[in-house]
């Protein structure tokens, strides 16, 4: 029992002062999406845990407190939804074609791809998902026999990769519409693109965790429903 709570101590601590570590480099940088602290803090606890003679394991498990605050943060976006649910019912009709063909295209990009390149079996699984957010993109790929680390890591590229160019494309195209943007950030990537759209506005930050959430819930029924027909085929 004290071997758990001294472990559960030593990953609190770490993750803690490695996450204000990164965030004091992420405002150094001028917020450069290069050293976003989802990164930064990840890859200094991936070098840090060998010295600290702990697992991964045994890491989540000391940090499993952190995953709670997760969850308690996502359902705190309520708040700003409600408060602009006047322009989410006048945009409905822009809200769900948007949201519905950018969850398509991630899909479909997702098996385009995975065609081009010739992968099989549970990489393709692994990779369809990347369209949601991690939680429920783990959920699908391991629902289809995906590999969690593969899923994590489709995920947070293109997450990324949406991060660093979708602000550039939107820009580029002359789109000013604040739906618009917030919801392509949203839709495209994920928890980073609504933290974006955030920074740019509240509307435009409720757009973006609408695109979130709504395009996390498509995936989970576009992906196994295909697969379902495409078995009967």
């Amino acid at each position: 029992m004290s071997m758990m709570l001294g472990n559960a101590m030593i990953s609190i601590v770490t993750t803690s002062l490695a996450y204000l570590c990164g965030l004091k480099v992420y405002r150094k940088s001028n917020h450069s999406v290069w050293l976003n602290p989802l990164y930064t803090v990840t890859l200094l606890l991936f070098l840090l845990l060998p010295f600290l003679h702990m697992d991964v394991k045994t890491y989540e498990k000391g940090s499993s407190i952190f995953s709670i605050l997760l969850q308690t943060a996502i359902v705190s976006l309520a708040i700003p939804v409600y408060k602009q649910y006047p322009l989410i019912k006048k945009n409905i009709k822009k809200i769900t074609v948007g949201i519905v063909s950018g969850g398509l295209a991630g899909v479909v990009s997702a098996g385009a791809f995975a065609v081009l390149l010739g992968f099989k079996g549970n990489v393709v699984a692994s990779l369809l998902p990347k369209a949601a957010t991690l939680p429920v993109a783990l959920s699908v790929s391991n629902s289809l026999g995906g590999t969690a680390s593969l899923t994590i890591l489709f995920v947070l590229f293109s997450a990324l990769f949406s991060l660093i160019v979708g602000p550039r494309v939107l820009d580029r195209c002359n789109i000013k519409s604040k739906t618009a943007r917030g919801l392509a950030m949203g839709v495209s990537a994920q928890a980073l693109g609504a933290n974006r759209s955030f920074q740019w506005g509240e509307e435009e930050g409720v757009m973006g965790s609408v695109g979130m959430t709504t395009t996390a819930v498509l995936v989970s029924v576009f992906i196994p429903a295909g697969m379902i027909i495409i078995a009967y085929l």
